[in-house]
């Protein structure tokens, strides 16, 4: 016999689905901000809705959503508002900044929500050992990174889009901060450090320091030597 729920079980599962579906209100906002040109509030909109999704899975294991609610799918949910905040509000972010020039910005556009959709529909985006396979689709953090931290210029952004989309499907290991299973510690208080990193460059923007930029480079070479590690060293060999 199914186990029953009460009505409060069922509000709670029910609260968690729409707590899980505000990210689509600051994705909305975000692009309202992007279109004004206020990159600075994009972004902090962008943060917002990875923040959700950082937090309804644990709500939702924690309230046995899926148990209360079997035919209500969060995850359905996730996937259409994590599309909108990790591709296409990203995406415009970088065309509207006019880091790329000419029909390279476009191009580039265009080639960062094609790639992302087709990786959504590949089987295996995470491993058995929890690790993100292949680049994931965080073009929020690299839009971030591009506006916010490398300025790079023209040429330098058409490069990392493309060597960033090729390795969308290139079998490297990324690391999953919330499922880490090695490095654990370390993962999750360099993901913590970055998130304090980006608020603050960008609440200062368009000022820069110069010691929240090294901590920005820092940050994101911990997280080169993971994927080296997991790829070709102790994750394998795990």
């Amino acid at each position: 016999m199914p186990p029953t729920f009460s009505p409060a079980d069922k509000a709670l599962a029910w609260s968690v689905h729409l707590f899980t579906a505000t990210g689509v209100l600051a994705v909305f906002m975000a692009i309202l901000a992007v279109s004004a040109g206020d990159f600075r509030a994009a972004m902090f909109w962008l943060l917002a809705a990875q923040l959700i999704d950082g937090v309804d899975g644990t709500l939702a294991r924690r309230f046995r959503v899926t148990e209360v609610l079997p035919h209500v799918s969060g995850k359905n949910i996730d996937f259409v508002i994590d599309f909108a905040s990790y591709a296409i509000v990203p995406a415009y972010m970088i065309y509207e900044s006019g880091l790329m020039h000419g029909p390279w910005n476009l191009a580039a556009t265009f080639l960062i929500l094609l790639v992302s959709a087709v990786y959504y529909g590949k089987e295996g985006m995470v491993s058995d050992d929890y690790y993100f396979v292949g680049f994931p689709v965080m073009w929020n953090m690299a839009a971030f990174y591009m506006i916010f931290v490398f300025q790079w210029g023209h040429w330098g952004n058409v490069l990392l889009v493309a060597v960033l989309s090729i390795l969308h499907f290139v079998p490297i290991k990324v690391a999953y901060p919330s499922r880490a299973t090695h490095w654990r510690g370390p993962t999750l208080a360099v993901t913590a450090v970055t998130i304090l990193v980006l608020v603050a460059i960008t609440y200062l923007y368009p000022d820069r320091n110069a010691w929240l930029t090294a901590l920005a480079w820092g940050c994101l070479a911990y997280f080169a030597v993971f994927v080296v590690w997991a790829t070709w060293v102790g994750g394998k060999r795990a």
